[in-house]
């Protein structure tokens, strides 16, 4: 019998116009459930006035049912089957009325063949988490067992954050300087001293600090749900858990163990909060998503959404029905199946227009240019459609351009002119210069101009996210003290992490009391900020380093949900001198436009760039060859002519070098020198200077 008492005028729900026609259609009852078909463009659970919309999609699925739980309780109080005349293509879609989002959690169980052979595993004894979920549930507390198993269930959320006149701080890529950091590890340790410690909240209070050390972006470690306890281990008495979260659970759904409260059915707004504190005060924030592979693992791991809606379309399978591993964690995503594709595409947007999030760095994104059998694609269909994405026009695209199945795409990584790149060359060869090692000068020189002979187009000239170190790796505290990785406290019989590290001790391994090594290391550090300053591309540093911190020699610290990981604020006090040193250069590099871009061809006679050995304009190193001269020349329309020249010496022994001849009307003054801590400007008389033993000079011209 038809029901017309809900009679309504238009609405819109989100993006969604609900006709009015929405509750003037007969109704069917399921459960004692009025329920009528859904929204089948809206995929998820949506509140909507007087019910919810569940859309769910499965091409290889014979039935689908919706299970609707108490909070808290494992077993469902209603199962409702979606009737078979509410599919429409592969899309069951189903409004239930009378539903209250805050009195009810969701799953669903799915029906199907199970021929492993052909990669369909259907098992409908198995509660699914919603693929399109935005909250999961029994994840807030962490290092908490998930109180349901692996059966993860969802929440509606209601999305009524106000972003007021907010908007996005849009900085130029040549401009930024990006921070990594980790959400819990940022402010988890006391020494931190916020109210919420290991939060967003607690994040929220470190935003004067980012204000005061001269970031412009942050780039947050990932923060989709995980759940730290699928790879939960003991090791000698210590509690290991997936603290780095590269293993995710639901790609819309934030992390609610990083929130200071449970924020029933309006997960997010604590995070949102935070990334509008950051826009107030110029701060871009990018996540490090991982659209490479999911928590659900191989044919060992667990079931839990994915691989029960439609395993073989989300995963790259064998033709034996088994994983391919591209990602080193068990399963690869079949990133450009069109429903895969269109639900990454979707998450994006998501992000972007529900949280205001300025940019994605994306793990392992070589994988997202393998095709359906794994093999690499010259114009991959994802990559493409995320760099013409009208709603993504803005969003600074970062790729890590490798992956675990020995792609290396660095330089070669299809971009549109829309994608930036990590490049994994400049850490590895700028550490190795460092160090010391010879014959690498001319080699320095590219990675300072902005890896000219990898970006060799006009276009690419600031495709470079140039880093030194990163989460996965030494801190550049570390890179200085230890020869070799200190891994044992992983569980691996330190067998794990990387064993090319382009690292020096110094001379002693691990920490040390003698002055003159620990001083040498202070300047080494000086001398890596300085050069990474003074090198166009995008530079970015791991938090911490701007202090010293340490992970005591631990290259791999997925695992340390402890003071490996997280920052000692102590430092700051004691390493103030580091800390103003690297405020010192951000400001600089800020100061100099053409260090970060090429103005109008030089000035003054001079070459945009140019590379000069201790002899000016003779780039020949066979006598010095661990000093380089780099000249950044031109124009800046504001401010005249800028002219930068940077010096570097990684021998161990002091070195006589020239500048370059300037016009008459101006002279070179001594900007940098990282053999005193403390920086002032120092006129330079006449051309020629001394450079101490490992250590760098920048001088400008005035």
């Amino acid at each position: 019998m038809a029901d017309n008492r809900n009679a309504t005028r238009n609405e819109t729900v989100g993006n969604v116009v609900l006709p009015r026609t929405i509750h003037l259609v007969p109704m069917d009852y399921i459960a004692g459930f009025a329920v009528r078909p859904g929204l089948y463009e809206t995929n998820g659970a949506t509140a909507i006035p007087g019910g919810v919309n569940f859309t769910v999609h499965s091409k290889g699925a014979a039935a689908v049912e919706l299970l609707l739980f108490h909070r808290e309780q494992p077993e469902p109080f209603a199962v409702l089957p979606f009737p078979a005349h509410y599919r429409i293509g592969n899309v069951y879609s189903m409004i239930v009325f009378k539903l209250n989002i805050e009195e009810f959690e969701y799953a669903y169980r799915v029906d199907g063949p199970y021929e492993p052979e052909r990669g369909l595993i259907f098992d409908k004894s198995k509660y699914l988490l919603d693929p399109y979920a935005k909250a999961v549930t029994g994840q807030s507390a962490w290092g908490k067992t998930q109180p349901y198993g692996q059966h993860y269930r969802a929440r509606v959320v209601k999305d009524d954050f106000d972003w007021g006149n907010t908007r996005n701080p849009l900085i130029p890529t040549e401009d930024l300087v990006i921070y990594e950091l980790h959400v819990r590890g940022f402010t988890k340790d006391p020494s931190s001293g916020v109210e919420h410690p290991g939060t967003f909240a607690g994040l929220m209070e470190k935003i004067p600090y980012l204000v005061e050390l001269g970031v412009n972006a942050i780039e947050l470690m990932p923060i989709f749900e995980f759940d730290e306890m699928l790879d939960y281990r003991e090791v000698n008495g210590h509690k290991l858990y997936n603290y780095w979260g590269y293993s995710t659970v639901s790609f819309f759904a934030p992390n609610t163990s990083y929130t200071a409260s449970t924020e029933y059915n309006r997960e997010g707004n604590e995070l949102k909060r935070f990334i509008q504190a950051c826009k107030q005060k110029g701060i871009e924030v990018y996540l490090d998503v991982v659209f490479n592979h999911t928590a659900e693992g191989n044919e060992m791991g667990p079931f839990f959404s994915f691989k029960g809606f439609d395993n073989n379309i989300y995963y790259l399978l064998t033709p034996e029905g088994c994983y391919y591993n591209f990602s080193g964690c068990g399963n690869t995503l079949n990133c450009n199946h069109p429903i895969v594709h269109q639900m990454i595409l979707d998450c994006l947007r998501y992000w972007v227009t529900t949280y205001r999030v300025d940019g994605f760095r994306f793990d392992l994104a070589s994988i997202l240019g393998r095709d359906e059998n794994g093999a690499p694609m010259v114009s991959p269909p994802l990559l493409q459609a995320m760099a013409f994405d009208p709603i993504l026009g803005d969003v600074k695209l970062i790729a890590e351009a490798w992956d675990a199945g020995g792609l290396y795409q660095v330089g070669s990584f299809p971009a549109w002119n829309r994608w930036v790149e990590w490049n994994g060359r400049y850490r590895d060869d700028m550490r190795r210069y460092l160090k010391g090692d010879e014959g690498l000068a001319y080699t320095t020189a590219q990675r300072l101009m902005g890896s000219k002979d990898i970006y060799d187009s006009a276009a690419r000239q600031n495709a470079s996210v140039n880093f030194l170190t990163c989460h996965d790796g030494f801190t550049l505290h570390d890179l200085f003290t230890y020869n070799d990785k200190h891994n044992e406290d992983n569980g691996w019989d330190n067998t794990d992490g990387a064993n090319d590290n382009n690292s020096w001790n110094c001379g002693v391994e691990g920490e040390t009391g003698d002055p003159g090594i620990n001083e040498l290391r202070r300047r080494m550090t000086r001398n890596a900020f300085a050069l990474l300053m003074c090198s166009r591309g995008i530079p970015m540093f791991l938090a911490g380093d701007e202090f010293g911190n340490t992970q005591f020699g631990n290259n791999n610290a997925y695992c340390q949900d402890n003071i490996t990981s997280w920052l000692d604020w102590s430092l700051l006090e004691r390493n103030q001198g580091l800390f103003r040193f690297f405020q010192y250069m951000i400001r600089f590099r800020r100061e100099y436009r053409v260090l970060r871009a090429s103005l109008n061809g030089g000035a003054c006679g001079f070459p945009d760039v140019s590379v000069h050995g201790a002899v000016p304009w003779q780039a020949r190193f066979e006598r010095y060859d661990r000093y380089v001269g780099v000249m950044f020349s031109g124009w800046e329309r504001d401010s005249g002519p800028q002219v930068v020249y940077v010096g570097s010496n990684a021998y161990w022994e002091e070195l006589e070098a020239e500048l370059p001849q300037l016009p008459a009307s101006m002279s070179w003054e001594l900007r940098v020198d990282t053999w005193n801590e403390e920086q002032k400007t120092w006129p330079q008389h006449g051309n020629r200077f001394r450079i101490g033993p490992r250590s760098v000079k920048v001088f400008v011209a005035r």
